[in-house]
């Protein structure tokens, strides 16, 4: 018995960055929008490059692509939010893909650093910038995380490409 899995294929990722990143896309990952204060008012992005690092100082990272043209503001930011996005939240997801302008018509807020915070999420961690490290195309940000709140339902996943669902 195979378990359901299938014949694996070896690839090169130096020479086939496609099915490199087909690869990585095997491993579904939650999604989030990071929210900042930029140097023109609010900027946020979607992003999947989250992890936790640390309990104990409490640490989280995400890691913004160098090409972005949000990156220069990520990349001076003292302090950002990252938002754990539930499965409801497709749309908003959606707006802060490519949108500029993705807070208007959002009901956001201000934590006292002035990062915009968005309602309705499952999670959020508010961090100061501990460390930035250098990784290839993209930086590895590593934030403190000086509040966290939470809530219930499903997560947004993305796997694949697409959005997915639990039994979906």
């Amino acid at each position: 018995m195979d378990g359901g899995l299938h014949a694996m294929a070896d690839i090169d990722p130096t020479v086939d960055a496609r099915a490199f990143r087909d690869a990585l896309g095997s491993f579904a990952t939650g999604v989030t929008v990071v929210t900042a204060r930029g140097e023109e008012g609010p900027v946020g992005i979607t992003a999947n490059s989250f992890a936790s690092v640390s309990l104990d100082p409490p640490l989280v990272l995400w890691s913004p692509a160098k090409q972005s043209s949000r990156f220069p503001a990520f990349r001076a930011a003292e302090h950002y939010a990252i938002h754990v996005l539930g499965a409801h939240q497709q749309g908003i997801c959606d707006g802060f893909v490519r949108a500029r302008d993705a807070f208007e018509g959002t009901d956001w807020t201000e934590s006292p650093e002035g990062v915009p915070l968005l309602p309705g999420c499952l999670a959020r961690f508010e961090c100061r910038l501990e460390a930035a490290h250098d990784a290839g195309d993209h930086v590895i940000l590593v934030g403190r995380v000086l509040r966290a709140a939470h809530g219930t339902g499903e997560p947004l996943l993305f796997q694949g490409g697409r959005f997915a669902q639990f039994g979906g």
